[in-house]
């Protein structure tokens, strides 16, 4: 068998299982397709025609493949004076950086070296949805010691990263930055530094994300307070006319539930603890651009520099029009761009757990002086952080005005006891897909009737917030805060079979999760 094709019997049928669960789960869910369901031939499936159109439509005749080897295996790592055995992409944490230019092509090899079955996900790409990475969906999972050659066409410059999809390998160590850079890039920025927050909790203690997932069941939603269970609210009701509202208090936007795993021993920046921080160079005056990635599991990250400005330029890979704050909130999943005119001397960078105790730490350093302590709070901290919905796309980023053809309201709920969480009411592989076709403009309304925010990913696509402006940003994961509806915009212009779930890795794998479906 080729490594980039899966046999005819792996085809996605209406209930295929995608990503999160065992190979049992989905054999069960594969038997369970009703009779009101479309046919398998009405499906867009990864493999078919429109998917290797749209592919070759994106690829030039001679364009650069960029090759690489990775190696999914057992590790220690030093997280910066603490030794941890965890899962990592080629013994290091994060993984290393891939870097390529739009419009290159990726051919990654993947050797699974782990003792369970593995993928890769490339998050934000809007690649063809063969090489998406979900087991089940458009792969098969890539057994212990099995091989696969991801291939793909890179069309967006952006800051993006990669991670399996399967159970909550994602709060392991595999996670690895993929920067596809524009050649028009450089003109407002001197240096640039990748920055990846993470929460972590494998190896401590004898902790690991599969103990945690369990823990979680057996508390129930009961064992978590309210932040799971629905406070009244009935799949489809009308939240509010704002497509983005918030909550009241801007000083805590998520709400007063911000994760249901309070006790992370650590939150880690470039995969080291604030003791033994990791360090960004500089000199005096030079304007460092600054690529933020969430690779966090259930946590998002308040983020500033100590005596400076961030100004975000870019979401999600996409540009914005410029905008100063000083602070910046980063769910799950995220990206964000931001540059900052660098001052005379060693300065924090915080990303503090928004709603939890503890953060993240790492210094830029321009000159001589004494490092702050680990345990700073940067006053810009303290100001209200800045938001995706306070953006503004940039006019090469914004979607054609076009009218909706289609809105689909996908409503987050939770069952009120069981740790279940459910899109549409039902819980993952139970699903009710979300069927679309090609050449759509899609509104995608997410009506959110719990007390937990949910960051929420479409694979393979990127969509545009709506507001009244008609001018919101162009993403791919968005916050949906507590009891609040945000809508997004989507043009159906890859085919294929793609995954919509909350980024909150325990979330998607208790169930949030459902199918971007393409039929003919």
């Amino acid at each position: 068998m080729s490594p980039n094709r899966f046999p005819s019997s792996m085809a996605l049928n209406r209930r295929g299982f995608l990503a999160l669960g065992s190979a049992a789960t989905a054999a069960a869910a594969l038997a369970a397709c009703t009779k009101s369901s479309p046919s398998p031939s009405a499906l867009v499936q990864p493999d078919s025609d429109p998917v290797r159109a749209a592919e070759a439509a994106r690829r030039a005749a001679n364009a650069r493949v960029h090759q690489v080897a990775l190696r999914a295996a057992p590790t220690t790592v030093d997280l910066g004076g603490v030794q941890v055995q965890t899962w990592t992409y080629d013994g290091v944490l994060p993984g290393k950086e891939i870097r390529i230019k739009r419009g290159e092509v990726m051919q990654a090899d993947l050797t699974n070296a782990l003792p369970a079955p593995t993928t890769i996900h490339w998050h934000g790409i809007a690649l063809r949805n063969d090489m998406d990475g979900v087991p089940g969906m458009t792969q098969p999972a890539i057994a212990a010691n099995g091989t696969f050659r991801y291939e793909f066409t890179a069309p967006d410059a952006g800051t993006y990263f990669f991670h399996p999809h399967v159970g909550v390998q994602l709060d392991r160590g595999l996670y690895a930055p993929l920067i596809v850079e524009d050649p028009a890039d450089g003109h407002d920025y001197d240096l640039e530094a990748v920055v990846v927050l993470d929460d972590w909790l494998d190896g401590v203690n004898g902790r690991d994300p599969d103990k945690q997932l369990q823990l979680l069941k057996d508390k129930g939603m009961a064992g978590m307070g309210m932040g799971g269970m629905n406070q009244g609210g009935m799949p489809g009701m009308n939240m509010g006319s704002q497509s983005m509202s918030m909550p009241t208090d801007p000083n805590a936007p998520l709400g007063g539930d911000a994760g249901d795993i309070k006790d992370y021993p650590y939150y880690l920046i470039n995969g080291r603890i604030g003791s033994d921080p990791a360090t960004f160079d500089g000199k005096p005056g030079q304007r460092l651009r600054l690529r933020i990635i969430n690779a966090a599991s259930d946590t998002a990250f308040r983020v500033a520099v100590g005596g400076h400005r961030l100004r975000v330029t870019h979401t999600d890979g996409y540009p914005v029009q410029p905008i100063t704050t000083s602070s910046l909130l980063i769910g799950m999943g995220e990206r964000y761009d931001a540059i900052i005119e660098l001052g005379d001397g060693v300065f924090p960078f915080v990303a503090a757990a928004e709603g939890k105790t503890g953060q993240a730490f790492a210094l830029i350093r321009t000159g001589g002086g004494t490092p702050p302590p680990v345990d700073v709070r940067p006053t810009e901290l303290s100001v209200a952080p800045l938001n995706a919905g306070r953006l503004s796309v940039a006019d090469s980023a914004r979607l054609p005005q076009r009218s909706p053809d289609k809105t689909l309201d996908v409503s987050l709920g939770a069952d009120n006891s069981k740790y279940i969480w459910t899109i549409d009411g039902k819980a993952y592989p139970d699903h009710a897909p979300l069927d679309v076709s090609a050449g759509q403009r899609i509104r995608l309304r997410f009506v959110n009737h719990t007390m937990m925010f949910h960051p929420m990913h479409l694979h393979g696509h990127t969509f545009q917030l709506v507001t009244a402006a008609g001018t919101g940003p162009r993403k791919d994961t968005t916050i949906v805060a507590p009891m609040q509806t945000v809508e997004v915009d989507v043009d159906t212009a890859n085919p294929g079979q793609w995954m919509l779930h909350c980024h909150n890795a325990y979330h998607g794998e208790a169930g949030m999760m459902t199918v971007f479906s393409y039929v003919r």
